[in-house]
């Protein structure tokens, strides 16, 4: 993954159980944790980052899995993107296969992990969206074989960050049984990066629409007022049925809300977007609508 020979003295450990990890990180505040090192290496290879040590995540099994419970799926952090986007997990929770999918080429997705996504938070993420809008929760491994959870946004809005020692586990996310979908829009930084995303999910138990925006603000955004205002026309005693005016104003809501207009002159006249804006704000617009779209229909 990376042409730059080790630093001298540089140190390595490769921990097989979370406990061990964490110790390991407690034992040396300096050292890195890794896991499939796609951003990491980015960063050495660029000459941002140059890690005194290392800790290795490869080798501990019991994160490379998930398991059912009480109505939510328990997804290791170590699950890398090749793996959920295979047909069993997108059979679980297709919105994150569907991220998963997209997440660069075949080197990239079978080495990334989703802990590693959430942990770098870097905007283009497409596993951040969908995250969001499943509203699920992270479990933390800390000293001592301490567990604490916080909720994914928490942590990618910087409300609560890890301490020392401490390591994403678990991601627990609610199985809603229901249609959702990921779309993103990509441009030319990059292979498969995106430029604009969304995810879509629908909760018909309680009758809503959960949406987030993905890279086009550092962290994930949720348009509430635009979900709960689409909810609220949805039929949802009829086959979901929506009528189409309704389905364009959702995007148009979600996209102005994720990218509002500048605040006013002191004049009263409001300038124009910039056109790079404005085209970001139509992307959006767009992927909202079939989002939801397909996801009715």
């Amino acid at each position: 993954m990376t042409t730059h020979a080790p630093q001298a003295g540089q140190s390595v450990t490769l921990p097989t159980t979370l406990n061990e990890a964490v110790a390991a990180l407690t034992a040396m505040p300096a050292a890195v944790p890794v896991a499939g090192g796609t951003d990491l290496m980015a960063a050495v290879n660029s000459g941002q980052l140059r890690p005194a040590a290392l800790v290795g995540l490869g080798r501990i099994s019991e994160i490379r899995g998930w398991q059912y419970q009480d109505g939510n799926a328990l997804l290791g952090a170590g699950l890398t993107h090749a793996r959920m986007g295979r047909p069993d997990f997108a059979a679980l929770i297709p919105a994150l296969a569907a991220a998963a999918r997209s997440a660069g080429p075949p080197h990239i997705r079978n080495a990334g992990t989703l802990g590693g996504n959430i942990a770098t938070a870097a905007p283009t993420g497409d596993a951040l969206p969908v995250l969001a809008a499943l509203e699920a929760t992270l479990i933390i491994a800390g000293p001592g074989g301490s567990r604490r959870e916080i909720p994914v946004s928490h942590l990618l809005a910087g409300v609560e960050m890890l301490r020392a020692g401490e390591l994403i586990a678990f991601v627990r996310v609610p199985l809603l049984h229901a249609p959702q979908v990921f779309l993103k829009a990509t441009g030319r930084t990059g292979p498969g990066r995106s430029v604009a995303s969304v995810a879509l999910v629908l909760d018909p138990a309680r009758r809503g629409v959960r949406c987030a925006v993905g890279a086009i603000a550092p962290m994930p955004l949720r348009p509430l007022e635009a979900e709960q205002w689409v909810a609220r026309l949805i039929d949802w005693d009829n086959d979901r049925a929506l009528v189409p005016e309704a389905l364009h104003a959702f995007g148009e809501y979600v996209a102005a809300a994720c990218i509002p207009d500048p605040a006013p002159e002191p004049d009263g006249s409001v300038p124009p977007l910039p056109p790079a804006v404005l085209h970001l704000r139509r992307t959006v617009a767009a992927l909202a609508r079939r989002a939801l779209g397909r996801a009715l229909s």
